[in-house]
């Protein structure tokens, strides 16, 4: 009898005493790092173009599958050869939306918190509390009489390439000076202004449509500009339509709608002073009950 149960634990270890893997902690954190990777990546197929890429690229794997189980020898010959000049063709097709995602980590605030050094300028303090208001007042203003006018108010990343597209002004922002601008069937009124600091920097420049399917029919050329600059930077864009006279304002990639006099302030306060209590603009509005349009 002894000899009957000693034969059946060793059955029993057999089936069930197999070696597990020792996890360790860093094993762990590889695990979660590799997820939020690939979470993103998916994120990022899902926001652009790429998804119909994977479509299209899972299709032509299921085609060589196919050609690998009947021994179609000349189509895999093709496509060994082939696959070295498709990597290097999807980079070049989608070279905007890799830039896009790349500059997006570069802004992402936990990478610059990570880093001891930053590139470009970042200042704690942008612009005065004369100019932010001279600012608001124009928007609604300028509002008020239904005259459009596209602002972008640089942050951290210098706006080189687009203040090359315009006309340089360098001069100080005033109330009257920005309505001056955007008055209708004047030199300057066309075009977007670039405002560094408490200064204007150049006027009727040239911003970035957005391909984002995301946004509302009735919004014009003005709003896309709007956000496809706030696409490709950390800039703060604020839009005052000329079809209804409503402000929004555009940041990395979203359009907020229909923003009140005492959002547009403190949205811009906390531009002035990222280091205050008021993280980002949605938080801001919500906390006043105001409604935000969120386009994207």
């Amino acid at each position: 009898m002894s000899s009957y149960f000693a034969k059946f634990d060793n059955i029993m270890s057999d089936y069930f005493n197999f070696g597990l893997p020792t996890v360790h902690v860093t094993d762990v954190i590889e695990m979660i790092i590799i997820a939020i990777f690939i979470y993103y990546i998916l994120a990022w197929i899902k926001d652009t173009r790429a998804g119909m890429l994977l479509k299209g690229i899972i299709v032509i794997i299921a085609f060589f599958i196919v050609a690998s189980i009947f021994q179609m020898n000349t189509i895999l010959w093709l496509g060994e050869k082939l696959i070295s000049a498709g990597l290097i063709a999807l980079i070049v097709v989608f070279q905007p939306e890799l830039r896009n995602a790349l500059e997006k980590l570069g802004r992402s605030s936990l990478l610059n918190r990570m880093l001891p050094f930053a590139f470009g300028r970042n200042s704690s303090f942008r612009f005065s509390d004369v100019t932010l208001n001279d600012i608001v007042k124009a928007c609604f203003e300028m509002g008020a009489v239904k005259t459009g006018a596209l602002i972008v108010i640089e942050q951290n990343a210098q706006l080189i390439d687009y203040e090359r597209t315009g006309i340089p002004l360098d001069a100080i922002l005033t109330r009257q000076l920005l309505i001056n601008i955007f008055e209708k069937n004047t030199p300057l009124h066309d075009g977007a202004i670039i405002v560094r600091g408490n200064r204007i920097v150049s006027a009727t420049c040239y911003l970035p449509l957005t391909d984002s399917t995301y946004l509302s029919k009735d919004l014009g050329t003005r709003h896309r500009a709007a956000v496809g600059a706030s696409e490709a930077s950390d800039a703060l864009i604020i839009v005052v339509s000329e079809e209804t006279g409503k402000v929004s304002v555009a940041k990395e990639g979203r359009l907020i709608r229909d923003v009140s006099r005492e959002g547009l302030s403190d949205i811009l306060r906390h531009l002035q002073d990222p280091e205050n209590k008021f993280k980002d603009s949605e938080k801001l509005l919500a906390r006043m009950g105001r409604r935000i349009r969120n386009e994207k």
